[in-house]
């Protein structure tokens, strides 16, 4: 059992016109595709989800953005709770989402309505044990699998975003079977002209992150680095 215990609570939630702020990421891990690290060895983009009881489909880390931290501390801190990682948390959003709660999603209500900031977190350790593992499971998977199983529009959306911004930034290039096999996922994934103009438009976050951060945990403290 880790060490470090979650936070519970909405005490400090941070809240914006009756909206719940939410912070989350999508953290990723560019491995040698072999046995070794030779320069032979194809690069692969994998990406880290997280699992909920008693369902098959699964989600990048996310939760509520409290008064005590930022945005990127928010962040890296439910990656931490519910994956077990820690990485360089790229400060630049990949952009903000309006969803509803699970519980008020056939609600005609403000109430239970969201705004997700997500961002890329590049994994640079992996811990053995992490404060919600009773509950989360973690799973590393293709570009490909990660669209299937993925339980939100938004979130694919947000994935959209971000392997396009991995690819501007020269940081990852699909390869030819990468793109088949997102391909044959074509029902999950969308265009990006779509993460634009759908129903989930992107937001301009009106927040800024500090160049690196630490953030209390359960007593402990750990490094958020945040690159700019």
């Amino acid at each position: 059992m880790s060490a470090l215990i979650a936070r519970t609570g909405r005490h400090r939630q941070r809240y914006e016109n009756d909206f719940r702020l939410v912070a989350g990421c999508i953290p990723y891990r560019i491995k040698k595709d072999g046995e070794d690290d030779t320069v032979d060895c194809e690069s692969r983009l994998e990406l880290l989800m997280v699992s909920s009881p008693d369902r098959e489909d699964l989600v990048f880390p996310k939760g509520g953005w409290e008064d005590d931290e930022t945005i990127g501390e928010a962040a890296c801190r439910e990656a931490l709770e519910e994956a077990g990682v820690k990485g360089i948390l790229d400060e630049s959003p990949l952009g903000m989402w309006e969803f509803r709660s699970k519980s008020r999603q056939n609600s005609c209500s403000t109430e239970g309505s969201c705004r997700g900031y997500m961002f890329a977190l590049e994994v640079t350790e992996e811990l053995e044990t992490w404060p919600e593992e009773d509950n989360h499971g973690r799973r590393w998977l293709s570009v490909g699998e990660s669209f299937r199983l993925c339980r939100y529009e938004w979130m694919r959306r947000a994935l959209n975003v971000f392997l396009t911004v991995l690819s501007e930034l020269g940081k990852y290039e699909m390869k030819e079977d990468e793109l088949t096999e997102l391909d044959a996922t074509s029902d999950d994934a969308v265009s990006v002209a779509d993460v634009v103009m759908g129903d989930h438009q992107i937001r301009s976050p009106s927040c800024f992150l500090k160049s690196s951060g630490s953030q209390q945990l359960g007593g402990e403290s750990y490094n958020c680095i945040v690159l700019g």
